[in-house]
């Protein structure tokens, strides 16, 4: 049997968890579909906690994501392969555009992401990381793409995540530029968002 085959059996297998257990299904709408923008949450309470591991952990990330969506276009021009729906009979939950299959945007996007977490904050990078397992998984469940697709993604995405991350800690002309962006931008930041605790001191010593 080729790889081909079993990973169609596997899809065939996931996807028709689509009709035996149907109750789930919005569950892996929500998943497959609106899932990603509590990464995008995640984003912005890492950046706004304002500390400066946090903000090269999300700066890593975004740059990880646009690493990997870059690996995911080659891939997908150089190895194009049809979506399930386009090739089968399936069980499709949500729409999607009839485009390249391999590998999935959104596992390298979820992946990238959460591996990039889980290097600076462990704990919480495994929930991070359960969450782009979900993302994942339900994008076969929903039918739109292979067990393949989300593998190579996933792995995809963690490795650009792994490769950033080395970048920035042991090369120090990489990470002199990354503190020169955030020096710079942290510079107009805080003529509009002045920090609260500063704006505290001042207040106290005024008072004094």
């Amino acid at each position: 049997m080729s790889i081909d085959q079993i990973d169609y059996q596997l899809f065939h297998a996931i996807n028709e968890w689509g009709r035996s257990a149907s109750f789930l299904n919005p569950f892996m709408r929500f998943f497959a579909e609106d899932a990603f923008y509590l990464f995008f949450a995640g984003f912005l309470f890492y950046w706004f906690v304002r500390n400066e591991n946090n903000r090269k952990m999300v700066i890593q990330s975004v740059i990880s994501v646009c690493g990997g969506l870059v690996v995911s276009w080659l891939l997908g021009h150089l190895f194009y392969r049809d979506r399930p729906f386009v090739s089968h009979a399936v069980i499709q939950l949500i729409q999607h555009a009839a485009n390249a299959s391999f590998p999935s945007d959104h596992a390298i996007g979820a992946f990238a992401i959460a591996a990039s977490f889980a290097l600076y904050r462990k704990k919480e990078g495994i929930a991070w990381l359960i969450m782009a397992a979900l993302i994942a998984f339900s994008r076969v469940w929903t039918g739109v793409h292979y067990p393949t697709d989300i593998l190579g993604g996933a792995l995809i995405g963690v490795i650009v995540a792994a490769v950033v991350h080395m970048l920035v800690n042991r090369s120090q002309t990489v990470s002199n530029w990354l503190n020169a962006g955030l020096n710079f931008y942290e510079k107009y930041e805080m003529k509009i968002l002045p920090r609260y605790a500063k704006k505290e001191a001042q207040i106290s010593t005024h008072r004094k």
